[in-house]
């Protein structure tokens, strides 16, 4: 073999051997550090009760991932109605539309219920970190495959259930008593440690609580009396929620004021 080639050829080996421990060299992606600070293409926002992340309509250009606190997803009718498309806690993205396309339209409004923090990651750092970044990836999807689930539960929730058993799921996923599980129309995991019987959730009128489940205040009203009397829900300086109220989820039976059991009356619909 001619010198000429020989050379040629250990000088491609050496090339690709660098270039093979420079990636080696290269730190790992910490998703953690990455969600949690400011950088290149993202920023850490603070936002008050009802300041919006972003409103229905607005240019959707970025990702939020939310550190810390309560929020909502809403739409508005042409009619001017709202409803509520899902509630948000720590540790959820919102605003994803944002990958789609270039120029693309938010389709519904972000709010937070409580003082909220978040990162604001832009459409092109978004989709930079998901190509590249394997860790970042696939917990990006596995948040995508439970939003899917969760809106699969919701509906199967709105379709099939009494305004009542509706009220007491948004009680206990407010209360976070509830997380993604593999059954639509299921609640979630429960915690087992005792301290975590009772929940408070954060200030939400009966207004938007009837907003939440598609009913009137009044029927919000007589459910919140009528789960006060049996213990499920104490007012204390706020809405405190004991798990017990999945009994409302799971069963479609109430204690009597005896002890026995009685089936749900729900109110005939207005």
């Amino acid at each position: 073999m001619p010198a000429r080639v020989c050379v040629r050829i250990l000088a491609c080996a050496l090339r690709q051997r660098e270039t093979a421990m420079i990636e080696n060299e290269k730190p790992a992606f910490d998703v953690a550090a990455f969600l949690r600070s400011a950088g290149l293409g993202r920023k850490i926002v603070q936002l008050a009760p009802k300041q919006p992340f972003f409103s229905q309509g607005d240019p959707a250009d970025a990702v939020f991932y939310l550190q810390k606190g309560r929020a909502r997803v809403t739409v508005v009718s042409a009619a001017g109605k709202e409803a509520t498309i899902t509630l948000l806690n720590d540790g959820d993205f919102v605003g994803e539309e944002a990958l789609l396309t270039v120029g693309a339209k938010r389709l519904a409004t972000a709010t937070p219920i409580t003082a909220c923090t978040a990162l604001k990651i832009s459409r092109e750092e978004m989709i930079r970190t998901i190509q590249e970044e394997r860790d970042f990836s696939a917990l990006f999807l596995q948040f995508l495959l439970e939003r899917s689930m969760r809106i699969q539960a919701d509906l199967v929730d709105q379709l099939f259930n009494s305004s009542e058993k509706r009220l007491a799921r948004i009680l206990l996923l407010m209360a976070e008593f509830g997380t993604p599980s593999n059954q639509p129309g299921s609640l979630g995991r429960l915690p087992i440690n005792g301290k975590d019987e009772v929940q408070r959730i954060p200030k939400v009128s009966q207004e938007a609580l009837a907003e939440m489940i598609g009913t009137t205040r009044s029927r919000v009203s007589f459910f919140m009396n009528r789960f006060r009397k049996l213990g499920f829900i104490r007012y204390n300086g706020g809405i405190h929620v004991h798990r017990s109220l999945l009994n409302v989820i799971l069963h479609d039976q109430l204690p009597d004021d005896d002890g026995g059991k009685r089936p749900i009356k729900v109110i005939p619909e207005a």
